[in-house]
């Protein structure tokens, strides 16, 4: 399928690996020019170097912490006019309720609710300006089916939807559409640290772990980067725009929901 998004400009966030990485993967096999950020700058260069050469598009790399006021300001600067922005930043460590601090519910915010917030207030302007845009956020299925060790993620993210679900529908009339991709478990380095760590507080392979996280997903596996992108690019593409304000699941059926 044609995307119909060929010489569109992206900004994607953590893409030097995992779900971000699948994003721009997917984006430049449309034919969209980018710019990738996260804040190892090897990884990101290596990543920059790969996508140009499979697919050839123009890549521009910023190594920044897209969470810090500097951070953007750089990654904004290099990015000039962006007609399509995919948000990602890591999740807080999990943890007990009585544990976290105000700090460090401060710090969940600016990373996962605040940092996307920026970027939309800073590029949608543009988009709607030229009567097209498009954002998805990354974001998790935790804001479907909460998480309870991870509170901090449960309540930055869902603050994050809040604000996509009325802002979405305020810019939706300039052409400009605001969604959110909601992972489940992925084959990324974030599933194979969960595994190890199960395998090691339990006493089991690195195998066995994997066979019982599986057991929990309808699918019986786990979902893969390349799908992941896929499902980001078409939100992004010409076809998209009467999807408004939605959060879609990619978790194998993992979350039991009727709606």
């Amino acid at each position: 399928m044609d995307l119909g998004i060929k010489g569109k400009r992206a900004l994607v966030c953590a893409s030097s690996k995992g779900l971000g990485k699948g994003c721009a993967e997917a984006l430049a096999e449309a034919g969209v020019e980018l710019v990738l950020n996260a804040r190892g700058s090897e990884a990101l260069e290596a990543t920059a170097a790969e996508l140009r050469a499979r697919f050839g598009v123009t890549v521009v790399a910023v190594a920044a912490d897209i969470t810090t006021e500097d951070g953007r300001a750089r990654v904004l600067e290099a990015a000039g006019q962006v007609d399509i922005l995919v948000t990602n930043a890591g999740g807080p460590p999990p943890g007990l309720w009585s544990d976290w601090s105000r700090d460090d519910f401060i710090k969940a915010l600016d990373a996962n609710m605040l940092t996307p917030i920026a970027l939309m207030q800073a590029l949608l302007p543009g988009m709607m300006e030229r009567g097209w845009g498009r954002v998805v956020n990354i974001t998790s299925q935790a804001v479907k089916a909460p998480n309870a060790v991870l509170g901090l993620s449960n309540a930055a993210r869902t603050g994050l939807t809040g604000f996509v679900a009325g802002t979405s529908r305020q810019v939706a009339g300039t052409g400009v559409t605001i969604n959110n991709l909601l992972p489940g478990i992925h084959a990324t380095d974030r599933a194979d640290s969960l595994d190890h760590g199960v395998a090691a507080k339990e006493g089991i392979s690195l195998d066995e772990a994997r066979k019982r996280r599986f057991a929990t997903i309808p699918a019986g596996r786990y979902g893969t980067a390349a799908e992941f992108g896929a499902t980001c690019a078409f939100l992004c593409s010409q076809h998209a725009g009467f999807i408004v304000g939605q959060n879609v699941l990619l978790d194998g059926g993992g979350v039991n929901a009727t709606i």
